[in-house]
C-alpha cells in the first residue's frame, strides 16, 4: 500500500499543477474503482481548486440516468467495453464541463470473468480539453484491491500522457 500512495501522490502533484496552471477541473466517471480515483484526488491538500466532481455509476440504471450511457450499447457491448467507457467519459464531460475527466468500468474480481472479458479487465475513457475522446483497456494482475490500485495509478498517467 505505501508504494500504491506514494506513487498516486506524485502522480497528483504533477496533475495538480498542470490542471491548476490552465485552469481546469477535473472529474470522474467510476464503476469498479467505486469512486477511488475520485478519492485520491480529493486527499491532496488544495484538491478544490482543480477537482470538480465525481460519478460513481456502478449499475447499469446509473450508468443511464448519471451519465447517458445508451441503454442498448449496455446490452450490445456490457458495461466493460470501450464503448461504454467512452460514453461515461462523454457524459462526464458533457454534465461537469471539466477540462478533464478520466472513466473506468472493468471486473475487479475476484469473480465476473467471462470469455474474453477476463477478470483484471478495465476499459478507460479520457477526455482533455477539446480533443476527442479517447479510449483503451488494460488487463491487470492480483487480487481486487491490487486490480482497483493500478486501474487508479493507470487512469491518471493517462491523464498525465494526454495532457503533455
Amino acid at each position: 500500500m505505501k508504494d500504491f500512495e506514494s506513487d498516486v501522490e506524485g502522480l497528483l502533484d504533477r496533475l495538480a499543477t498542470q490542471l491548476s496552471e490552465r485552469n481546469w477541473r477535473m472529474a470522474t466517471a467510476e464503476s469498479c474503482t467505486g469512486g477511488w480515483i475520485a478519492k485520491c484526488c480529493t486527499d491532496k491538500a488544495g484538491s478544490s481548486v482543480w477537482f470538480d466532481r465525481a460519478y460513481v455509476a456502478y449499475s447499469y440504471r446509473a450508468k443511464e440516468s448519471m451519465l447517458g450511457v445508451s441503454h442498448d450499447d449496455l446490452v450490445k457491448y456490457g458495461a466493460v467495453s470501450d464503448e461504454i467507457a467512452c460514453e461515461m467519459a462523454t457524459g462526464a464531460k458533457q454534465n461537469s464541463q471539466s477540462g478533464v475527466v478520466v472513466a473506468a468500468t472493468g471486473i475487479a474480481g475476484p469473480g465476473g470473468g467471462m470469455p474474453g472479458k477476463p477478470v483484471g479487465l478495465v476499459h478507460f475513457g479520457w477526455c482533455v480539453g477539446d480533443e476527442p475522446v479517447s479510449c483503451g483497456a488494460k488487463v491487470f494482475t492480483g487480487d481486487r484491491q491490487e486490480v482497483r490500485q493500478q486501474t487508479v495509478l493507470y487512469a491518471l498517467e493517462g491523464i498525465l500522457s494526454r495532457m503533455s
